[in-house]
């Protein structure tokens, strides 16, 4: 080999090393919620990167490790929601961290948790005044979910999906949301089994 072609080759590897690897960046981020003590509280957070990041929560500076919190990872490895229930007061009000970290480098984003006692819930908090119910719909059929929410100012609603967040915008249009957040429409529904069991949860922001 000549010296001409090693150079070439340590350059093209060089470049190869740029332009791959990437360190990580979030795509969302967790954003602080307050609760309600005995309720539930979801913290989503993803991030992009080569290699794809590792996602890990913490609480105080250490990893979350509770039977009352659960990690449940996106399908494609994007990031991960970390999930509270039921709430308690004052031992879960913390600051929370999630760490995004790859080979190349590391990122965190902290956010925090309120939680409520009953008797401390101010007027125009949000509640759920018509949640949603457990379906069973045959194959191919349509099932709408329903959710009526009420607060001052008007409340956000968030649906969930086996305790992951479920995506509107890309879903090939099976999944759509009215502008009102109230009602979510699964089309049609494509599953191996003649009977299926959807079950949702919806969160208020």
């Amino acid at each position: 080999i000549t010296y001409f072609s090693w150079v070439l080759l340590r350059l093209m590897l060089l470049f190869v090393c740029v332009f791959v690897l990437a360190p990580p960046k979030f795509t969302r981020t967790p954003v602080d919620q307050t609760g309600v003590s005995g309720g539930v509280a979801s913290f989503i957070c993803q991030a992009t990167g080569d290699p794809r990041p590792k996602i890990v929560w913490n609480k105080k500076g250490k990893k979350v490790s509770n039977q009352r919190f659960e990690v449940i990872e996106f399908d494609d490895g994007s990031g991960s929601v970390l999930r509270i229930q039921p709430l308690r007061t004052p031992r879960d009000e913390a600051i929370y961290e999630c760490v995004a970290s790859n080979s190349v480098g590391e990122i965190s984003v902290s956010t925090r948790l309120t939680v409520l006692r009953e008797d401390q819930i101010p007027r125009g908090f949000p509640t759920i005044d018509m949640g949603p119910q457990l379906k069973v719909v045959e194959r191919t059929r349509t099932a709408t979910m329903l959710c009526a929410a009420s607060g001052n100012p008007d409340p956000e609603i968030t649906w969930f999906k086996d305790f992951l967040p479920v995506d509107t915008s890309n879903n090939n249009g099976r999944i759509k949301q009215l502008r009102s957040g109230k009602v979510i429409i699964f089309l049609p529904l494509l599953f191996s089994m003649l009977l299926s069991v959807l079950s949702m949860s919806v969160m208020l922001s």
